[in-house]
């Protein structure tokens, strides 16, 4: 075991002058390859996903970025929950095999705005004065939001979009001065990803509303 975890935090080649683990690398494709699939809607992106939570535990927990170490083991659980949610689909809609997406309610729009607040202000302090965290707001922020995201992914809620594209502005200055190179590389990719997801579930969305055409 000892073997595996030194192959995997050995070096595979360095970016910008920093040295980029192998551990690094699968959280690289296995993140691009699991927001990709939430993009076109694909199921498989939640074990992908499940991958990318091993692997950036392990990353992020040697970096000292604890919140989101804690963030990755939430995210595989979580990730169990929209997986069947999504193959199950919405009981009270006629597509069972689709879980249709929906606008988030303004009690929930208010209900996350403050519980991101108060989650941040609360694991901030708790990384300040319990870890020896360098970067313990941003840190905390990307967890509180990033559980809030995952929340609203799972119920296929449309403006969990603009959550996770306000994370990854968070995240890559974090990775970046944090030496994670091409993690922050990669949320670059997730912001172009988020955008182009953002796009697409418009555009299913904006398709299912339309009028069946009647026949002549």
């Amino acid at each position: 075991m000892n073997a595996v975890l030194d192959w995997m935090n050995s070096p595979a080649a360095h970016l910008l002058g920093a040295p980029v683990s192998w551990i690094e690398v699968i959280g690289f494709v296995t993140g691009a390859a699991c927001v990709y699939g939430v993009a076109r809607q694909q199921a498989w992106n939640w074990p992908v996903g499940i991958i990318n939570n091993i692997a950036f535990m392990i990353l992020f927990f040697g970096a000292g970025l604890y919140g989101e170490t804690v963030l990755q083991a939430v995210f595989a659980a979580v990730a169990v929950y929209g997986w069947y949610n999504w193959v199950r689909g919405a009981k009270d809609t006629e597509q069972k095999s689709d879980l249709p997406i929906r606008d988030a309610g303004r009690n929930e729009i208010i209900g996350g705005i403050a519980a991101v607040v108060l989650a941040t202000a609360g694991i901030a302090m708790i990384l300040t004065h319990g870890t020896d965290s360098e970067v313990p707001w941003p840190d905390a922020f990307v967890l509180a939001a990033s559980l809030l995201a995952t929340y609203g992914q799972a119920k296929k809620i449309f403006q969990h979009w603009y959550v996770w594209i306000a994370i990854d502005l968070v995240s890559v200055p974090l990775y970046f001065s944090r030496g994670l190179n091409l993690t922050a590389l990669l949320y670059i990719g997730f912001t172009a990803l988020c955008v182009y997801g953002l796009i697409d579930w418009k555009r299913t969305r904006t398709a299912a509303a339309r009028p069946a055409a009647v026949p002549v």
